[in-house]
């Protein structure tokens, strides 16, 4: 037997078991541990974005240095403030993909450093099966579900079927959520980043200027949202053009009741064909609250039972990425390592084995 297969086998069935996560998938440096898959012990996140603010959206070149400057001292801090020594930890988890290569490096590049110096295996993790399983942090997770991943990069409907088990059933065409309010906001004239300025806007705003919803096709789960952008460019444009002075919250209010009615309505349809027994919200856009309030409220109608992470667990962070690596962890599938990152990795892929037990 060796040294990772009975660490696994004493640390399910003997002791509690302890995960080391990394993420550098984009902006944040972020290492957490995580007890038993579930338990948050630390969690600690290194944000950049003060250093992107003043280009108005993340530079890959000076992000995949922030996190060589930051990646040593989080993985110390995380640790110390975990309570738990180096040497009871059981695994090392890290964002494998999708995300900035450069970014994803400095993360691979440590983990694989620290799985070989603690002689523990690696486990390289979907960045969205993190965002998707943080849920399972907070609650228990029922199968089949329906996922809505809502972030700056994605924006996709993936069918849980069974634990681990992940089919995309509808993804955006063009721009994620996240980068349409991104550059809806820059369009306002607001800082970076935008979204969480336009939700404001939209939440305090008393009336709203009316915006086409990209429905597409009847049977379609996909998004799109560049028309919607080109239509809140329009209105700007209108409102120049005649020396009007431009509604900017019931603009903001506009797009947003635009996006959320398509993403929630969009996210019901799927729930309601695939018999789904739970919802699940997730991705740093599930902070908006303009999207967690109508999901709630169209969940708690249909009487589908709703997770959503805290607004902590919500945004990129190192202890989702332990949670996903915790379904492979149990499964004893871990990953070689000569790994390398991979910016394009599919979520459908990465997928646990099925079993037989899986299977009855």
């Amino acid at each position: 037997m060796t040294a990772a297969e009975n660490r696994t086998e004493t640390g399910v069935a003997g002791r509690p078991y302890h995960l080391l996560a990394i993420e550098t998938s984009c902006d944040e440096t972020s290492a957490a541990v995580v007890r038993n898959g579930r338990e948050v012990l630390s969690n600690l996140v290194s944000s950049q974005i003060d250093t992107h603010r003043q280009f108005g959206g993340v530079v890959p070149e000076i992000a995949s240095r922030k996190h060589v400057e930051s990646i040593t001292v989080i993985l110390e801090e995380a640790i110390r403030a975990s309570g738990v020594a180096l040497h009871q930890i059981d695994a090392v988890a890290v964002t494998q993909g999708p995300g900035l290569v450069g970014a994803l490096l400095v993360g691979v590049v440590a983990a694989k450093g620290l799985a070989m110096a603690l002689d523990v295996p690696l486990i390289g993790t979907h960045h969205i099966a993190g965002h998707i399983y943080a849920n399972r942090l907070i609650g228990e997770m029922v199968y089949p579900s329906m996922a809505l991943v809502v972030s700056g990069g994605h924006t996709e409907l993936v069918l849980l079927e069974r634990e681990g088990s992940f089919r995309i059933v509808g993804r955006t065409r063009d721009d994620a959520v996240g980068e349409a309010y991104d550059k809806v906001a820059r369009a306002l004239k607001f800082p970076y980043p935008g979204g969480p300025h336009v939700d404001r806007l939209a939440q305090e705003a008393a009336e709203a200027i009316e915006l086409p919803r990209a429905w597409l096709e009847p049977d379609s789960y996909d998004f799109s949202f560049s028309g919607l952008k080109s239509a809140v460019l329009a209105e700007i444009n209108r409102a120049g053009m005649k020396g009007e002075a431009l509604n900017i919250p019931a603009l903001a209010r506009g797009f947003q009741e635009s996006v959320v009615d398509v993403v929630t309505g969009k996210a019901m349809k799927a729930a309601r064909e695939f018999g789904v027994r739970q919802m699940l919200l997730c991705g740093g856009v599930a902070a908006n609250r303009g999207l967690r309030d109508k999901l709630t409220r169209l969940c708690e109608e249909a009487g589908l039972p709703l997770l959503i992470p805290p607004l902590k667990l919500c945004t990129d962070n190192a202890a989702m990425i332990a949670a996903a690596a915790d379904l492979k962890w149990r499964r004893g599938e871990f990953t070689p390592l000569d790994m390398k990152a991979d910016p394009q990795m599919s979520l459908e892929a990465w997928s646990v084995k099925e079993t037989e037990a899986s299977r009855l």
